[in-house]
């Protein structure tokens, strides 16, 4: 599984780091980010139940 978060869509609502902490997180100006170590998407349902979460589309899971 690749996880990609198109930056310039992210409004850092941070949806995805309530829902999969272990995955996502927020840079220092709100953003969401990969927790380094995790570009490979550990966690499975938790990261597509995030980026389905997400208010803007900004994350893209594939397989």
């Amino acid at each position: 599984m690749r996880i990609s978060i198109d930056t310039d869509v992210c409004i850092g609502a941070g949806q995805c780091a309530l829902v999969s902490p272990a995955v996502f997180t927020q840079d220092d100006d709100g953003f969401s980010t990969l927790v380094p170590g995790h570009e490979d998407g550990a966690g499975g349902s938790l990261v597509r139940e995030a980026a389905r979460a997400c208010p803007v589309q900004a994350i893209a899971v594939r397989e």
